[in-house]
């Protein structure tokens, strides 16, 4: 089969941007390419003898789309821009000009599979692709979360992803009950069952990442069901050791959904963007009971304070605030 590929030209800062705004649309995946130099992480990861010298890092990079042949791709990319325009006042997307091409490779969207590799997060919790037989890392002591996102976000891997983990294993205490904003793949619900919670709700805007997540409890045994929207949810009836997730959007209205008013949790997690989290800080606190912990994550540091005001300024105070590279993980109490 083939597809049709376009290639952006933009910067290294705009990619997560790009990320969610490929989400938005439904795009399935997209390739990178870019001179940002390997961590010593990443080498350790990567099984070849030598390794790629790189070009010197200027910012930029290449984002590549795959599409089906038939796909109306002048219209693709003026949505694209359309998106991108409304965060250009706080993130250089460069020139964003643009390539069309075609490919006869019809397993894109798996060929990233083969650079997710099992890893720990910490010294009780390790993250395996279910591509892979083992995790050669694991002891019998360990927490082994099992993970295929598909074509939603969270391996895990991702420095705001194990932000969020880290302060799960710290925060969350065995029976708590957790909500998780965004949920991706479902791999923080997945964790927050598998370390102890007695029940969990996730939820997504994007019905494909809701799917997918109760896919990845199956394959981790936690029972899991579905609900395609907040108005067919009965929190009330999730069963313990179990998750629900659903499909919706908290911001689409300026009150929660009735189903799930007078619901509250101990641990709330949001990994999101800074951007999204800031308006959604005052349906979080509704959310979360009083004394009840929440964790933020795919905060850009430069955005860091604005979380921290926002967290503030609806009945959360600030517990802890951990960083990796360039990203923020904020852990805050309900007060």
């Amino acid at each position: 089969m083939k597809w049709t590929k376009i290639t952006l030209n933009t910067t290294t800062e705009a990619l997560d941007y790009l990320g969610a705004i490929a989400m938005d649309l439904g795009l399935e995946g997209f390739e990178i390419e870019d001179n940002v130099p390997l961590t010593e992480e990443d080498k350790k990861r990567m099984f070849i003898d030598i390794l790629p010298t790189l070009p010197p890092d200027d910012g930029s990079a290449r984002v590549s789309f795959y599409v089906p042949k038939d796909t109306d791709t002048e219209k693709l990319l003026e949505d694209i821009k359309r998106e991108a325009s409304d965060y250009e006042s706080f993130c250089d997307f460069g020139e964003m000009a643009f390539a069309v091409g075609t490919t006869d490779d019809s397993d894109y969207i798996n060929n990233w599979k083969k650079y997710f590799k099992s890893f720990r997060v910490n010294d009780r919790l390790v993250i395996k692709p279910t591509w892979e037989d083992e995790a050669p890392m694991a002891t019998p002591s360990d927490t082994v979360i099992e993970i295929d996102p598909g074509t939603a976000f969270g391996t895990g891997a991702h420095e705001t992803t194990k932000l969020c983990l880290l302060s799960m294993c710290e925060f969350m205490k065995k029976g708590d009950t957790c909500i998780d904003i965004g949920c991706g793949s479902g791999i923080l619900s997945i964790a927050s069952i598998l370390l102890g919670a007695r029940k969990a709700f996730g939820f997504d805007v994007d019905d494909n990442a809701s799917k997918i997540s109760v896919e990845n409890a199956g394959i981790n045994r936690i029972p899991a069901e579905y609900r395609e929207s907040f108005e067919s949810c009965e929190l009330d009836k999730i069963n313990d050791g179990s998750i629900l997730f659903a499909t919706g959007n908290l911001l689409e209205s300026k009150e929660l959904p009735a189903s799930l008013k007078g619901h509250t949790f101990d641990f709330t997690a949001a990994n999101i963007l800074a951007d999204v989290i800031i308006p959604l800080a005052p349906y979080a606190r509704k959310l979360t009971k009083k004394d009840g912990i929440i964790t933020c994550s795919g905060i850009l540091t430069t955005k860091e304070a604005s979380v921290v005001r926002a967290l503030e300024e609806n009945g959360f105070t600030i517990v802890k605030i951990e960083r990796m590279g360039e990203w923020s993980g904020i852990t805050a109490r309900a007060i």
